[in-house]
């Protein structure tokens, strides 16, 4: 049995750490965004039919609530560690593993009932890909709950060298299974679920020591009152991020969808370069907050997100039309050119908003997650209102996006802060 000599400690640490971690990050965010990015090409050895619907079995899976999953457990791992609750952290984490298996059982029945209507909806081209997608959703309920316990421990190292590995053994299967098995999507697909399997393996070796402790009875209704808004908060945030994919599939052309996605792959990237800030940051502001010590690194990674983020935009916007044809068809460079820098520019205020959204919820200030709920939930309207074109969905995108920045603003500055759980 584990004893808690194996749990790692979180020493407090300078501000010479945040850089070296956040800068390592970086690094593996863009080497593993690179690898990741790099199935794309494999665009050019299938229809554009295929590749939108490989776009929208990843939007399934990106629809999984994977970063309120990651930011609850960072929180709690975090939280747990200073505050000396390690084996109430164990039952947590067993208990969550366990019924998110369970969770996805129910899935697989269902869309074993349903399986006909859903091919037909998507457009798949066949039910292997759908089943491949079932475990896909799997591991993206396991994967981000144990990146979340890495995160909590500050466990920055292997956070990075999982994203490289994930991404390697991604690309490595669907090339090989597209180009010399000639699977098409399917084989694509494949290559994400294996390089899930190896990133979910070493996050469950990475945190053994946690997870394996002997477990101890926990508060339910103070550990629900601080996942709940968590939950609901990141939900959001993540719907904002990803729902417009699904939307797109549902109201344009197959061919329409796969320039869409090729677009919005190349826009997203920009989230490589600034989300490890906000990451690193996350747990660093929650153990102070539990240990009611003050932190001053919200306007350093402010700063930091706003001009990586903007100086992505103007690459891609400038450079946009030459990357596109540089990674697919020729066939997707009018309409995925025309689209992308309205869709760089709308992930600005997306990441700025997210630095916010990671700070307020990390010091467990919850007023805010009622109106980025309300913002989702209005942001899914508008995109049933608002369909005419690819730019028209970008545009409400946008303005959504700001909209979020502006009431992350309101409450990080405008407002008394709430006092911490």
């Amino acid at each position: 049995m584990a004893s808690t000599a194996n749990v790692p400690t979180v020493p407090p640490k300078p501000h010479a750490a945040f850089f070296r971690d956040s800068g390592w990050l970086m690094i593996a965010n863009i080497g593993g965004g690179a690898l990741m990015w790099a199935v794309h090409f494999l665009a050019k050895k299938i229809t554009a039919a295929e590749y939108g619907a490989f776009g929208v079995m990843l939007a399934v899976a990106m629809c999984v609530p994977n970063m309120p999953l990651q930011m609850v457990f960072a929180q709690q791992t975090a939280k747990a560690l200073a505050t000396n609750r390690e084996r109430q952290l164990a039952g947590m984490i067993r208990l969550a593993w366990l019924g998110t298996l369970g969770l996805v059982l129910l899935g697989a029945v269902a869309t074993f009932f349903w399986q006909a209507q859903i091919l037909a909806a998507w457009k798949l081209p066949n039910a292997t890909s759908l089943w491949i997608t079932v475990v896909v959703v799997l591991f993206c309920f396991w994967l981000p709950m144990f990146l979340g316990v890495m995160q909590g421990q500050q466990n920055f190292f292997w956070m990075g060298w999982l994203n490289i590995l994930h991404s390697a053994g991604r690309l490595s299967v669907a090339v090989v299974l597209v180009l010399l098995v000639g699977w098409g999507a399917v084989g694509m697909v494949t290559g994400v679920v294996l390089g899930f399997a190896v990133a979910v393996g070493i996050g469950i070796w990475q945190t053994r020591g946690l997870w394996a402790l002997r477990a101890e009875p926990f508060a339910w209704r103070e550990w629900l009152a601080q996942v709940v808004p968590l939950m609901l908060g990141f939900g959001a945030l993540q719907f904002l991020f990803t729902a417009d994919t699904m939307f797109v599939k549902a109201y344009f052309t197959e061919d329409e969808s796969g320039f869409y996605t090729g677009a919005g792959t190349l826009a997203r990237a920009l989230l490589w370069l600034v989300l490890p800030l906000a990451t690193v940051m996350f747990p660093k502001i929650v153990h102070s907050a539990a240990k009611s010590e003050k932190s001053n690194l919200l306007g350093l990674v402010l700063a930091g997100t706003g001009i990586l983020a903007a100086c992505g935009a103007i690459g891609l916007t400038v450079l946009g039309p030459w990357i596109i044809k540089f990674v697919f068809k020729d066939s997707f460079v009018a309409v995925a050119a025309k689209v992308l820098p309205w869709y760089a520019w709308a992930m600005v205020p997306l990441a700025l908003a997210n630095v916010l959204v990671n700070n307020l919820l990390a010091r467990s200030d919850f007023r805010v997650v009622p109106v980025l709920v309300v913002l989702a939930a209005g942001y899914a309207f508008a995109l049933t209102q608002f369909h005419g074109s690819l730019i028209t969905v970008l545009q409400t995108l946008g303005i959504f996006n700001l909209l979020l920045f502006a009431a992350c603003g309101w409450f990080t500055w405008r407002t008394k802060p709430a006092p911490v759980v």
